[in-house]
C-alpha cells in the first residue's frame, strides 16, 4: 500500500503544532496502525529526523495509552483501539490524517502525545471503595445478584483511553465518570462511598475544565470497551439520590 500521513506535530504544550505530510510505500495491510508508526519513525531517524511522539503500551487494547484521532474520529474508522486498527482499514493512496485528543484538560505535551492526568484526579477523587485489609475475604462472603455484578462488569471494562472526551463535541468526560461510579455503585461494596462518591467524582470533573454532557451520544459510538450511554443515566439517577438530605454521608 502507499499512503499518505498528515500527522500533527508539536513540540511542547506552548508551543503551536501543525500538520506535517509524509508519503509511505510499501505499508503492509496486515500491519497494526502502530506499527506503521514505528516503521515510519524507523526511517525518520535513519534521516536524522525527530520521530514521531505517541503514547503506547501493552498494544492488546487493555491499557488505553494509544489513543489518537484519525480522520476526525477517535481512535479511527473501526470501533476499537488505535493499537489493534489495522493498516486494512485504508486503501492504497489514501490520505490518513492523524492528530492528538482534542480538549483543554488533556493537553499536548508532544506530538500526538497529551496529558491525562485529569482523569487520574476524578479517579482519586473517588473512585475507590473503603474496605478492611488483611486476608482475601471468602469469595462467597458478600453475594452479588448476577444482574448487577453483569451491570458493574460493563462498566468497570472502561480503559480510561479518553475518547469519549475527543469524540464528544463538548469534551464532556461524563461517559468516563459514569462507567467508575455505575461500576463501584453497582456492588454492595461500593455503597458506603456512593452517595459522597458522585458529587466528589463530578465536582473534579468540572474543576478539570471538562464540557456538560448534552446526551448525544458520541462518547458510547467510539468507546472501544463498548461502555453504554445509559451509564450516564445511572450517574444522574445516584447524583439525585445524593441530594436526598436522608442520603448524604
Amino acid at each position: 500500500m502507499k499512503i499518505t500521513l498528515k500527522i500533527w506535530r508539536q513540540k511542547n504544550a506552548t508551543n503551536p503544532g501543525r500538520l506535517v505530510t509524509y508519503e509511505r510505500d510499501g505499508v503492509s495491510a496486515d500491519m497494526s496502525f502502530l506499527e506503521m508508526l514505528d516503521v515510519l519513525n524507523e526511517d525518520l531517524t535513519t534521516q536524522g529526523e525527530e520521530p514521531v511522539a505517541f503514547d503506547h503500551d501493552c498494544r492488546e487494547g487493555i491499557c488505553g495509552s494509544c489513543g489518537v484521532v484519525i480522520d476526525g474520529v477517535a481512535h479511527g474508522p473501526q470501533r476499537t483501539t488505535t493499537c489493534q486498527l489495522h493498516m486494512r482499514s485504508f486503501a492504497d493512496g489514501d490520505t490518513i490524517t492523524v492528530e492528538p485528543w482534542r480538549a483543554d484538560p488533556f493537553p499536548v505535551i508532544k506530538d500526538l502525545v497529551v496529558n491525562r492526568g485529569a482523569f487520574d484526579r476524578i479517579i482519586a477523587a473517588g473512585g475507590f471503595v473503603s474496605v478492611n485489609t488483611g486476608s482475601a475475604p471468602e469469595a462467597h462472603a458478600t453475594p452479588v445478584p448476577k444482574v448487577d455484578a453483569d451491570r458493574a462488569f460493563e462498566a468497570a471494562a472502561c480503559i480510561g483511553c479518553g475518547a469519549c472526551v475527543a469524540a464528544c463535541p463538548n469534551a464532556s468526560a461524563m461517559l468516563f465518570t459514569a462507567a467508575k461510579i455505575t461500576h463501584l455503585g453497582a456492588l454492595p461494596q461500593g455503597q458506603p462511598e456512593r452517595a459522597a462518591r458522585v458529587v466528589s467524582m463530578l465536582d473534579q470533573q468540572d474543576a478539570e475544565g471538562f464540557g456538560g454532557c448534552t446526551n448525544i451520544g458520541e462518547c458510547a459510538a467510539v468507546c472501544p470497551a463498548g461502555v453504554p450511554l445509559e451509564t450516564i443515566s445511572q450517574l444522574n439517577f445516584d447524583l439525585r439520590r445524593s441530594m436526598t438530605p436522608s442520603r448524604r454521608h
